[in-house]
């Protein structure tokens, strides 16, 4: 690609960027079609009761996926963000068609597995790739827009599954739409998606820090827990993705021993999915004029009251409040936290640098899903999410205390704006390929 012809910017490239604006809403699609149907079926169909063997499928996802994005990170800065996009898809294809047919738990959990490489590909892949495009300025409008696409298809999913599972069986029917979801995502991101490595390799061309060579050893050990800021950032996502477990894994078991019907269970999730994806409308945006840090550490103590809203609902109505308040606050954090890292990350590692964030983000999920099985195998499910919410809490002090502020001075120059960072530096062209 000739990045002489590249121009930066929502605007100038907003065809291909509505264009990855629906791939991504497929790839939330497909993940919401699990997250009030599956829980279900382990315990109607496979029988199983304990809460720690019914999150397996959660735990493969999600340590699956967290290595996928590790992966999609670091090869996108050397072999472009189109082939792994591509690929994704091709290990999504057959998910709906393995949950359809599976004879045994152990069938369903494998199909998690390819559904966390799917997710992980394309997903990351589809985040890189609109920070590409509109450069260092808006990058939380960007990434807001991103997981608004991907969360309110999420939301739409969970709910739409739901119903067609009340109104027919927990099988086949809602696991159609996946199918429709997986082949509309690989036509779209093999005939008409573009490579976008060329954009992140302008913005570095404009770029004023140019150092010595970073590896990726280094740039693992940055984001991962040397720097404070990126560590603040990445516990962050961590922690997001392991309350997340609350609604995905523990709620529609709670609905059951509750008298709450699947129907109902799914409302709140596609509730919570929904408030999550819409409000990251505005709070995208928002973080490119107030910062990063408000909306990361409201975000989290959000979260927390939420979650605890969640145990003291005596009814459906309640918890649909208490989705509200848990909704708005995942809404606070997820786009942010995206900016940021991409905010402190120079452009020719950043993929990579998001790569690890989305290890660590995603990680979350296998954490979530042990420490709250073994919790509500050993007391019950409400001291579980009791615990998590603690922790939510906790996190956001984290940052509040950690993180500095990263917008700005990166809004008003292109620059990396921590000053307590070492220079951010440029891989060789040879060394991202």
């Amino acid at each position: 690609m000739n990045t002489k012809s590249i121009q930066l910017g929502l605007l100038a490239n907003w065809r291909q960027f509505t264009l990855l604006i629906f791939v991504n809403a497929f790839v939330g699609a497909m993940l919401g079609l699990e997250r009030t149907v599956v829980p279900l079926i382990a315990a109607d169909e496979f029988g199983l009761t304990s809460v720690s063997v019914t999150l397996t499928f959660i735990i493969s996802f999600g340590i699956v996926k967290a290595l996928a994005n590790l992966f999609a990170g670091r090869n996108a800065d050397r072999v472009g963000r189109k082939p792994l996009l591509v690929a994704g898809w091709l290990f999504g294809l057959p998910v709906p068609i393995i949950i359809i047919l599976a004879p045994s738990w152990g069938w369903i959990v494998f199909a998690n597995i390819l559904l966390g490489i799917n997710q992980g590909l394309c997903w990351s892949s589809a985040v890189i790739m609109k920070v590409d495009l509109v450069g260092p300025v808006g990058r939380g409008r960007a990434t807001g827009l991103n997981e608004f696409a991907g969360y309110l298809a999420m939301a739409l999913s969970t709910a739409g599954a739901g119903w067609i599972a009340a109104q027919t069986a927990l099988r086949p029917y809602p696991f159609y739409l996946g199918i429709v979801f997986v082949i509309s995502g690989l036509i779209l991101s093999f005939f008409f998606v573009r490579e976008t490595r060329g954009y992140a390799l302008q913005e570095a061309a404009q770029h004023h820090q140019i150092g010595e060579k970073l590896s990726f050893r280094t740039i693992f050990r940055r984001v991962s827990w040397q720097d404070k800021a990126f560590f603040s950032l990445s516990q962050g996502g961590l922690v997001n993705n392991l309350n997340d477990v609350v609604i995905w894994g523990l709620l529609p078991l709670l609905a059951v021993s509750a008298g709450i019907s699947v129907g109902q269970a799914a409302a709140v999730g596609g509730t919570y999915l929904g408030v999550w994806g819409i409000s990251q409308l505005i709070t995208g945006s928002l973080s490119d004029r107030i910062g990063r840090k408000p909306l990361i550490t409201g975000g989290l103590w959000v979260q927390s009251i939420g979650i605890i809203l969640f145990v003291f609902g005596a009814d459906s109505a309640a918890w649909l409040l208490a989705a509200v308040v848990m909704g708005l606050g995942t809404g606070m954090v997820y786009p942010t936290l995206l900016a940021a890292i991409s905010d402190l990350a120079h452009p020719t590692w950043r993929a990579s640098a998001l790569g690890v964030y989305r290890l660590w983000r995603d990680s979350g999920y296998a954490f979530g899903a042990l420490v709250g099985g073994l919790l509500a195998d050993l007391f019950t499910i409400q001291v579980a999410v009791l615990v998590i919410a603690a922790l939510t809490a906790v996190s956001g002090s984290v940052t509040f205390f950690l993180l500095p502020e990263t917008a700005f001075k990166n809004k008003q120059s292109g620059a990396n704006p921590v000053p307590h960072l070492e220079p951010a530096v440029e891989l060789p062209l040879s060394e991202s390929r």
